[in-house]
């Protein structure tokens, strides 16, 4: 894996690994007790903890890529260890 390549696919890791973090933690005015204001949504969130969620998503993302660059570098499992592709047609 060349470098520039690994830069694009741990950014696609890292938005990926951002909308999994996303959701957790976040409370909406009624779930959080609180009045909501005209013309504000009602779903949305009272504190989204965001630089929390950005750490989190950072680390999440470098656990991630650093499993996908083992499995690119070493080739722990290749495509004749996956049972089904055996039974393809034109293998």
């Amino acid at each position: 894996m060349s470098w520039a390549s690994g830069i694009a696919i741990y950014f696609i890791v890292w938005w990926v690994c951002l909308f999994i973090v996303l959701p957790f933690g976040v409370k909406n005015a009624a779930e959080a007790g609180e009045a909501v204001e005209p013309g504000n949504e009602q779903g949305a969130p009272v504190a989204p903890m965001l630089w929390r969620k950005i750490i989190a998503t950072t680390l999440l993302a470098c656990a991630v890529f650093a499993l996908i660059w083992a499995q690119a570098s070493y080739k722990w499992i290749g495509f004749e260890d996956i049972p089904f592709l055996n039974q393809m047609p034109g293998h």
